[in-house]
């Protein structure tokens, strides 16, 4: 491809920080909030309108009990201002091992459930205001760009960043950045070394030997649904997993190709998880007769939304349209969707398995198998489900060192950005108190290195944060 000339110039340094967070997900939110809290002055730069990633922006949405810090004090303002809705057997009676649900659909018949969701929007305001009350300079509607790096001996610092927002394009200077981005941008960027997602794959006859990452996704919203109605006809048509309306919207016509594709088999790390959209995926949220559906990256397609502008271009194209399609396709042929709209889509098309960056120390199964212990643990031992292993409970650490990238001596790792393999970090530790605890101990070690003049390599962590 050919290049072009462009002007050459400086860009104007227009902000400096102690502490400069890029992404304002549950990470970099903490991180951001944590650091402030703690006296230094922070910057957080966010390309959307408002914090919380995909757990706002991206409309998660999954509320938990408070696993303390920062995350309990989330869910404590979440419920204080009536964000938190609550689904259970009481007022979704069948919602327990039906097949449509995305979460309870593997549980016994009829038995008890309770689902906390939070209203993504609402959410999303209440975290910008504790932003702004701690003191934190955030920039909404600013994309992260590029780093200015100095060249050192064994490690590299980063001077600056590169955004470009509604002035143009300017600098940011800073002591110590943070990694919040979700997909390892920051990493990438600052020529730190990473591995590109992706792993084992479903054994299939299909299978190219391509190394397709685990596929993303986009959510969203539909109100006005009647539960009630869409039960009786599972239970009366002998409809379960509607495939008898789905193959009647296909013979006429109603379905493009695609969007109900059979599960992909095979004993890889995904088994039958996340491969295309074989059927209705949903969950209640935020009010009654709201549901959040689940559009699904086709597997096939290998596409990496984190680090090619046409993959995600693509990605964002297909699954608007495989929405489009399946909105009209469930007010038409659904019963109980008759009355049914579509209120929202997700702002972004979520990575689940990006750029995963190669720390001082890689966390692995090997580590969760083998129980090890690490002087530098930022949590005490914590025990987690595995569900690549039989979901088997395992308990473990994590070393302060998958915090910290190599080659770069200033950056601070949280989150999906963590120094994780691919198995432990998708499997079991993307989820939202984990990312937002992870933010928390990142912001603790910003502030802490900014007070005692250190790089967060030279920071002695002597003691679990949690």
């Amino acid at each position: 491809m050919a290049s072009i000339q462009v002007p050459g110039g400086t860009i104007p340094v227009e902000y400096s920080a102690d502490v400069v967070v890029i992404g304002a997900g549950p990470g970099g939110f903490s991180a951001a909030l944590q650091a402030a809290r703690m006296g230094v002055s922070v910057l957080v730069v966010e390309k959307l309108d408002m914090p919380g990633g995909v757990h706002t922006s991206g409309f998660q949405g999954s509320a938990n009990e408070g696993v303390g810090g920062i995350h309990s004090e989330l869910m404590q303002r979440f419920a204080a201002e009536g964000y938190i809705y609550q689904a259970d057997e009481n007022n979704h009676p069948d919602w327990a091992g039906n097949p449509l649900s995305h979460y309870e659909r593997m549980k016994a018949a009829g038995s008890e459930f309770t689902r906390l969701t939070f209203n993504p929007e609402g959410a999303g305001c209440v975290m910008a205001d504790m932003l702004h009350e701690a003191g934190v300079k955030a920039l909404y509607g600013t994309t992260f760009v590029d780093c200015v790096v100095e060249a050192g001996s064994g490690n590299d610092t980063i001077r600056a960043i590169i955004v470009e927002n509604a002035s143009g394009r300017l600098a940011i200077a800073g002591r110590i950045f943070i990694e919040g981005s979700g997909t390892g941008q920051v990493v990438a960027r600052a020529g730190a070394p990473f591995v590109a997602g992706g792993g084992p794959q479903p054994e299939t006859a299909r299978w190219d030997g391509v190394n397709r990452p685990i596929p993303g996704g986009l959510l969203w919203t539909m109100s006005g649904v009647n539960y009630q109605s869409l039960v009786r006809h599972q239970k009366h048509a002998k409809d379960p997993l509607l495939e008898k309306v789905i193959a009647e919207a296909q013979a006429a016509g109603d379905l493009p190709d695609g969007l109900y594709r059979p599960r992909m088999g095979g004993k890889g790390v995904y088994g039958e998880a996340y491969i295309g959209h074989p059927t209705l995926d949903m969950s209640p949220m935020a009010a009654k007769g709201t549901y959040v559906l689940w559009q699904n990256v086709p597997y096939d397609m290998a596409l990496r939304m984190d680090s090619n502008g046409d993959d995600q271009a693509t990605a964002i194209q297909l699954l608007r349209g495989y929405i489009n399609a399946e909105g009209k396709f469930l007010k038409k042929y659904v019963p109980g969707f008759e009355d049914a709209s579509i209120a929202s889509i997700g702002r972004f098309v979520g990575v689940r398995d990006g750029r995963h960056p190669v720390g001082e120390h890689v966390f692995c199964l090997d580590d969760v198998r083998a129980g090890r212990r690490f002087r530098d643990a930022v949590t005490k031992p914590m025990s987690k489900i595995f569900f690549w292993d039989g979901y088997r409970p395992y308990t473990f650490e994590v070393s302060f060192r998958s915090f910290l990238p190599k080659q770069i001596d200033n950056l601070i790792l949280t989150g999906a950005s963590l120094s994780f393999s691919y198995e432990t970090i998708f499997m079991v530790m993307r989820n939202f108190p984990w990312c937002t605890q992870t933010g928390e101990i990142a912001g603790f070690a910003a502030a802490r290195c900014i007070e005692k003049k250190l790089g967060p390599k030279e920071l002695e962590w002597t003691e679990p944060y949690f």
